[in-house]
């Protein structure tokens, strides 16, 4: 049963409202590259090749030969070169640095354009109703993610043995950018001209879940990534012939199997995506049917349960071609996709729009 609970208070002007939410496109928009940029820096193993957490002076590249040897020195000291890559030559050194130097530059601007665009509202008066402190919350949240990316690299580069980055602190770092993005666009969608009418249900309870799940199954992927597990099974349906992986569980792991046991990793993560798309296949048989979903749900519904069967299709794609670069690329960018469109689905469940 549906309660009506309250109406919103007044937002910003509309000139305001859309401005910020201009921004808040534009900030969405680098996340989402941020996201990738960084799911390419894992993927090409790049992230170790910057051993150093410079935030401002590191945003200027070398700029001689003498800089380029004294960066490729200090990477020649992590385990990383030792024991994976010794007969690295410069030049290849130079293709993962941009990599990694191109992630933190995007991550320098991403503050930049946050903060400029705080400080421009904040002048102009619209910070009203409680919009400074979520455009702080979120300008906080950066930081953070700043300080946890050195966390996950801090990992690989002496504070462990360890040739990658630890794969619990990419999983954070991943998860931190898609609570993010989930941020920007609940906020987005909460500055829309219309006035909004909030609501509890027992819809808005099914897809909070529902997100919650999805969110889950992202920062499974994450670990899939860490271990590179995406590369290790690579049959399907089934993995290394059994359903079950006979490694599926290391005694000498113990606690540790969930972060650090690439068969549990990649089990657990297809076992989700099959209730992720059991759930969402129904979503779209009920659609269909249209037994129990109002008008304002259809388009969210259709779009959210198409992008979830696509997503698993493809993520079956990628594994049995190893995951290349490419493939893996689009398997993350379309999943974050899927988390936005739960989000979107369950701002719908929550909020009525009225023109009135």
């Amino acid at each position: 049963m549906t309660k009506n609970f309250h109406t919103s208070h007044s937002t910003p002007s509309a000139p305001a409202r859309l401005w910020m939410r201009r921004w808040l496109v534009l900030l969405g928009v680098m996340v989402y590259a941020m996201i990738l940029v960084g799911g390419a820096t894992r993927l090409t193993d790049s992230g170790l090749s910057i051993t150093e957490w410079k935030p401002i002076s590191g945003a200027i590249p070398p700029t001689s030969d003498a800089h380029w040897d004294e960066l490729f020195d200090l990477y020649q000291d992590t385990a990383e070169f030792r024991l994976q890559n010794s007969s690295m030559s410069l030049e290849e050194f130079k293709y993962i640095y941009w990599w990694e130097w191109g992630h933190r530059q995007l991550g320098r601007w991403i503050g930049v354009i946050a903060i400029a665009g705080f400080l421009v509202f904040l002048r102009n008066g619209w910070l009203k109703e409680g919009w400074g402190a979520r455009f702080g919350f979120l300008i906080i949240l950066g930081g953070l993610q700043g300080a946890i990316g050195w966390w996950m690299v801090a990992s690989g580069i002496g504070e462990t043995t360890r040739v990658d980055v630890a794969p619990y602190r990419l999983m954070t770092h991943f998860c931190l950018a898609l609570f993010i993005i989930g941020v920007i666009a609940w906020y987005w969608m909460r500055l829309d001209q219309r006035q909004l009418h909030a609501r509890f249900s027992g819809s808005f309870a099914f897809f909070s879940l529902f997100a919650l799940l999805i969110f889950v199954q992202m920062a499974s992927g994450a670990l899939v990534a860490g271990l590179d597990a995406g590369r290790t099974y690579t049959d399907w349906p089934l993995m290394a012939g059994q359903f079950v992986p006979s490694g599926y569980v290391d005694p000498l792991l113990g606690l540790r199997n969930p972060f650090e046991n690439i068969a549990m990793a990649q089990f657990n993560h297809r076992i989700l995506a099959y209730l992720i798309g059991f759930i969402g296949i129904g979503l779209l048989v009920r659609r269909i049917l249209a037994v129990g979903l109002t008008g304002r749900y259809h388009a969210p519904v259709m779009l959210l349960s198409a992008s979830i069967v696509f997503q698993i299709l493809w993520g079956i794609f990628t594994l049995v071609n190893v995951a290349p670069l490419s493939l893996a690329l689009v398997h993350q960018g379309v999943g974050v996709i899927v988390l936005i469109l739960a989000i979107r689905t369950t701002f719908k469940a929550r909020y009525q729009l009225s023109d009135n």
